[in-house]
């Protein structure tokens, strides 16, 4: 056991305390020391008094202490909750974020689908159009040549007239096709 010796207004007092304990006796002594010379002229005839006139002043300033610390325990419980709420919000609008993105993401794709069969049926429609035209460009040339070498018995220069003039048609009508389906095809492969 150690003793540490401690001065209250005009009194010193031998206090008992445990080793390692010698630092914080005299500091509380020193407290004590300090909240009796807030007595001042006041002070009463017994020592004894005065003393707890000081342990008064400092019970005082510990519950007021006591009180502070309920009243801050209380304001941070309530910020706590108040930061917990603002987090799930935040969760909760991340969520919602990330679901309208995943919507929209879901939607892009299924039109980048769409467009590409739409693209590829054009390519297709394409294709044709232009296996069509070779296939009359083929016949235009056949039915020219067998023209140049028939010697027509039953016709003369009118129905080779009519026959061209029918194969000109069938030509501007394929030209024209294959045109419309070209600018087609360029007009959504642009807009695409």
């Amino acid at each position: 056991m150690s003793e540490v010796r401690i001065k209250i207004g005009p009194k010193t007092y031998p206090i008992a305390c445990g080793p390692g304990e010698e630092k914080q006796v005299a500091k509380l002594g020193a407290l004590i020391d300090e909240h009796y010379a807030k007595l001042g002229d006041a002070r009463a005839p017994l020592e004894a008094q005065n003393i707890v006139f000081a342990a008064l002043f400092m019970a005082d300033e510990l519950s007021e202490a006591r009180s502070s610390a309920s009243d801050a325990h209380a304001n941070l419980a309530e910020v706590q909750q108040e930061l917990q709420r603002a987090k799930d919000d935040a969760a909760n609008a991340e969520k919602q974020a990330q679901s309208r993105i995943d919507e929209q993401k879901e939607k892009a794709g299924g039109k980048k689908t769409e467009l590409r069969e739409e693209i590829e049926t054009l390519r297709k429609a394409e294709e044709r159009a232009r296996k069509d035209n070779d296939k009359l460009k083929a016949e235009i040339a056949e039915m020219q040549e067998s023209a140049r070498h028939q010697h027509d018995m039953f016709g003369g220069p009118a129905e080779d007239a009519a026959l061209s003039e029918v194969l000109v048609e069938k030509l501007e009508a394929l030209a024209k096709r294959a045109e419309a389906t070209a600018s087609k095809l360029e007009g959504q492969a642009g807009s695409h």
